[in-house]
């Protein structure tokens, strides 16, 4: 893959590879399809082995992206649709037990607007497990589900990933959903892209500041991702637009410039919506027979 080209998508690692004329014949190691559901394009890239996470420098598992262009256009109905679909993907790679229990983890810091879509996802959770407790014949139809904001280092001097240990050790769900920022290298897939991963995720890297993976290795329990591209770094889309130019460009003429993070001006209102359709689509996938309007009520 091209090293200056910076993304977190499996489907642009997967387009990057094809792009770059030394990559010739099949990409080994990696599965990939397409789909048009409705007005929303899906794509699942697989990785299967090492030499497919060497081809794409991610590792094995199932990355399915959703691009929801016609949400972006605001469509009529594209709410509903990408929550239908959304929740319907997530299910699908949840395959939970029907008593199983879920920890929704909002990573992110709030105080920063690319970096809040974790934060703003838990805003639109419906958070059960102490009504199940309290409640067991109300809630029955429910799925205990919690959720937390883990924050950052520099704020709570805890690394996500011990916060999310002490919490696991307590509660001990059945699963995890991460959701976080991630980096892209277009400006068209910013907050417009979301997706989901069975492999877990590694806080920080769409901002630039990487900390400790978080999945099933180091937390005891499975980990399914959701991420949303909210930014490009400058470098990635100085090469990428001169590419597009048909000029070769090398990065390191771009000195510290390079290492800037670009993001759309309307950055507040696109993460409040994209964070609102990834809680409520999580709300659907857990909770059988869930209306939008339910939702709404419930959370409201």
């Amino acid at each position: 893959m091209n090293s200056n080209i910076r993304t977190d998508l499996a489907l642009e690692a997967r387009e990057i590879w094809t792009e770059n004329s030394k990559n010739s014949g099949e990409l080994r190691g990696v599965e990939a399809k397409t789909a048009e559901k409705g007005n929303i394009k899906v794509t699942t890239v697989e990785i299967l082995d090492k030499q497919g996470e060497q081809a794409l420098g991610k590792p094995m598992g199932k990355y399915v992206s959703v691009e929801l262009e016609g949400f972006m256009r605001h469509e009529e109905n594209s709410f509903d649709d990408a929550c239908a679909l959304l929740s319907t993907e997530l299910r699908d790679i949840l395959n939970l037990e029907k008593d199983a229990s879920v920890l929704v983890a909002g990573l992110g810091n709030s105080g920063i607007t690319p970096d809040s879509i974790g934060p703003e996802c838990v805003n639109n959770v419906m958070v059960t497990r102490h009504l199940k407790a309290r409640m067991p014949g109300d809630f029955k139809s429910f799925r205990s589900v919690s959720a937390v904001c883990t924050g950052v280092l520099g704020t709570t001097g805890m690394e996500s990933k011990a916060l999310l240990e002490a919490v696991t050790t307590h509660i001990k769900p059945s699963v995890i959903i991460a959701v976080d920022a991630l980096a892209s290298r277009r400006t068209e897939r910013l907050c417009s892209t979301i997706q989901i991963a069975d492999t877990g995720i590694v806080p920080g890297s769409g901002v630039g500041n990487a900390r400790e993976a978080l999945n099933k290795e180091t937390l005891g329990v499975p980990v399914i991702a959701i991420g949303v591209p909210t930014v490009v770094d400058a470098g990635t889309l100085a090469v990428s637009v001169a590419e597009d130019a048909g000029i070769t460009l090398d990065p390191s003429s771009l000195g510290a410039k390079a290492g800037m993070i670009v993001t759309t001006r309307d950055i507040d209102k696109q993460v409040k919506n994209i964070s609102r359709i990834i809680g409520y689509s999580i709300n659907m996938a857990l909770h059988d027979g869930l209306r939008i309007e339910d939702v709404s009520a419930f959370i409201s």
